[in-house]
């Protein structure tokens, strides 16, 4: 089972919302995960974060990888660090 930490979809229609979620790589987008760990808010000004960090840092020792799109999100949030 391969785990991703990835973006799921809330919000109305031209009103997105996003919870940063711990799910398996197979499961759909908006659909079953199993912790969820942060939001993301594109629509504030500068967009909004919220993350648990402890969280964030224990799966990504377990091996969860991170989407393109929340990897740059952990790196503006200073969590993640590009291998050098």
């Amino acid at each position: 089972m391969s785990v991703k930490i990835r973006l799921a979809r809330h919000g109305a229609k031209k009103r997105p919302f996003y919870r940063i979620v711990i799910a398996d790589n197979e499961s759909p987008r908006d659909g079953r995960f199993l912790e969820a760990i942060g939001t993301y808010n594109p629509l504030k000004e500068p967009a909004e974060v919220t993350l648990k960090t402890e969280r964030v840092k224990y799966w990504i020792d377990k091996g969860a990888l991170p989407t393109t799109t929340v990897k740059n999100i952990l790196k503006k949030e200073g969590l993640f660090a590009s291998p050098a």
